[in-house]
C-alpha cells in the first residue's frame, strides 16, 4: 500500500500543474505556427534576402577577380 501512495503524489501534482500547463503551451505554439509569419518575421526575412543577394554579387565580383589574376584558382580548389 505504501509503494503506491509513492508514486500517486508526484502523478497527482503532475496532472494539476504540468499537464495543463504543457497543453496550453503546446497549442499556444501550434496556434502561430498556423497563422504564418508575424509582421517582424516577415520584415527579417526580407532583410536577410537582401544581404543574401548582396553577397552573391560579391562573390561574383570576387570570382571574377580572381579569374584575371589566378586563372587557375578554380582548378587548385
Amino acid at each position: 500500500m505504501f509503494e503506491t501512495d509513492v508514486f500517486i503524489a508526484p502523478i497527482i501534482i503532475f496532472m494539476i500543474v504540468v499537464a495543463p500547463l504543457w497543453l496550453i503551451l503546446h497549442y499556444r505554439s501550434k496556434k502561430q505556427v498556423s497563422q504564418g509569419l508575424s509582421e517582424h518575421e516577415h520584415r527579417q526575412l526580407l532583410e536577410l534576402a537582401q544581404k543574401a543577394e548582396k553577397m552573391a554579387e560579391r562573390v561574383e565580383t570576387l570570382e571574377a577577380l580572381l579569374d584575371q589574376e589566378a586563372p587557375e584558382w578554380r582548378q587548385k580548389v
